[in-house]
């Protein structure tokens, strides 16, 4: 039996995106994926290979809608500090705003995947350290425009940076008020010579 005529692979990948956000990789078996999308076991695997296949499109998707992705986005010149700034505020609202306490889907998948699943488990550290290689480029890029001091180590600061990222994204599963996610993150930033002061917007 092939796939149904009105089958959406965009939207197919966005409905199980949600069930392993919600429920984890493990629990989402092909049985269970195929039942949630309406289709056979045969079609899921025409339609997309193997359910390793499926999740790395999945994380893609993810990828294009973390609140961190504004870093990829980052473009020397820019201004560096206020970027950091920004960007860990809008990962601690998100987080906050997330009535089902979901955290980040890469780090939950990295947590459990890494060192125990053959395939997926270096996929994740690719992306966990493809993630602090760019933080440290932009750090990189701000010692040049002088928004911090030359010499500044900034593989620690990455690493710290990192560090806090994925502290955050975990911890707001069960810290669920913004007010106290924003606060470790800022105390952090500040802690590391990284925190940029907003602008008073003029009304």
């Amino acid at each position: 039996m092939g796939r149904p005529a009105k089958f959406d692979r965009e939207a197919a990948v966005g409905i199980v995106m949600e069930e392993i956000w919600r429920n984890g990789y493990e629990a989402c078996s092909v049985k269970t994926l195929s039942e949630r999308l309406g289709i056979t076991r045969s079609s899921f695997y025409n339609a997309f290979g193997s359910r390793e296949a499926l999740f790395g499109e999945v994380l893609d998707r993810y990828f294009t809608t973390t609140p961190d992705r504004a870093f990829a986005r980052a473009s020397k010149g820019d201004a560096i500090k206020p970027l950091l700034t920004r960007t860990f505020r809008e990962i601690c609202r998100v987080r906050a705003a997330d009535g089902e306490g979901r955290g980040c889907l890469a780090v939950n998948s990295a947590v459990e995947l890494c060192n125990v699943n053959e395939e997926l488990g270096p996929l994740l550290a690719e992306a966990v350290l493809g993630s602090l290689a760019r933080i440290e480029t932009l750090l990189g890029w701000a010692v040049e425009q002088g928004e911090i001091p030359q010499g500044s180590d900034t593989r620690a600061l990455a690493l710290a940076l990192q560090n806090l990222l994925v502290g955050i994204n975990t911890m707001s599963k069960v810290v669920r008020a913004e007010p106290d996610l924003w606060l470790a993150a800022r105390t952090t930033l500040e802690a590391l010579g990284l925190y940029a002061e907003p602008r008073a917007h003029r009304r």
